[in-house]
């Protein structure tokens, strides 16, 4: 039996979602999603396998180029976890989106969790989390987890819409006089939109606004235009200024 963590996790909130869930589990290979040109299709599970699934929610979606690669992962009947990680707005349609990519790659869907992480853009949402409580409360959801598979439970209701929610458009953030050009954005970026010979720039046709380039940038040199940072801080306050709880959906 293997145990093994696909995740998408731009800015690191829903990789320590993940190490929550699984912290009990048996340790066990990490395959990235966000690796732009990774061979997904060499990544092989069998039945006797455990995966968990984990992507950030965006505007109640799961990224494209996620869902994308793991549709190339071969899930051979492999039991998985899905988890959605939102910024304490809604994962509204992303859990059932994970699922459909999920199950058409072969996988069997055994339990979700919705979690929340602080919010990649607007970061005075949710700040610092997925905090120690949270961390505890993951973890007892990963125990939960464990003790359904084992026991041979069944595939649970989850949330969500079909079809799904229309996507919303992404924010690309843009280099300021602090950048001297290193090209780690570049280097980094999951969809390939920054080049590497013109890392001040970005290519907003493929740019998903993850906000990643900010994340890694050394100089945090890269940022989301003020007004507009204003501007989506503003309409997400009602929204999101009431902490949300983890939900576990077994």
């Amino acid at each position: 039996m293997k145990y093994v963590r696909i995740i998408f996790s731009p800015t690191g909130g829903t990789e320590r979602v993940a190490e929550a869930i699984t912290s009990a589990w048996p340790a066990g290979e990490t395959v990235d999603l966000s690796v732009a040109g990774d061979e997904y299709e060499k990544y092989a599970f069998g039945p006797e396998d455990v995966a968990l699934i984990a992507m950030p929610s965006f505007g109640g979606l799961a990224p494209k180029p996620a869902i994308d690669r793991l549709r190339r992962i071969r899930g051979g009947g492999a039991k998985c976890v899905l988890a959605a990680v939102y910024g304490n707005r809604a994962f509204e349609d992303t859990l059932v989106q994970m699922e459909d990519a999920a199950e058409a790659s072969g996988f069997q869907v055994v339990a979700a969790v919705a979690a929340v992480a602080e919010h990649s853009i607007a970061r005075q949402y949710a700040a610092g989390r997925p905090d120690e409580a949270d961390r505890a409360q993951l973890a007892g959801f990963g125990k939960e987890i464990l003790e359904k598979i084992k026991a041979g439970g069944g595939k649970p209701a989850i949330p969500g819409d079909r079809p799904y929610k229309k996507a919303g458009g992404g924010m690309t953030p843009k280099a300021g006089d602090e950048c001297v050009a290193c090209g780690l954005c570049a280097r980094r970026c999951p969809v390939g939109a920054i080049d590497p010979k013109a890392p001040r720039t970005a290519d907003g046709d493929k740019c998903i606004g993850c906000m990643r380039c900010v994340a890694v940038c050394p100089k945090k040199a890269r940022k989301i235009n003020g007004a507009a940072l204003a501007a989506v801080s503003l309409a997400l306050k009602k929204a999101c200024s009431v902490p949300k709880e983890n939900q576990l959906f077994l």
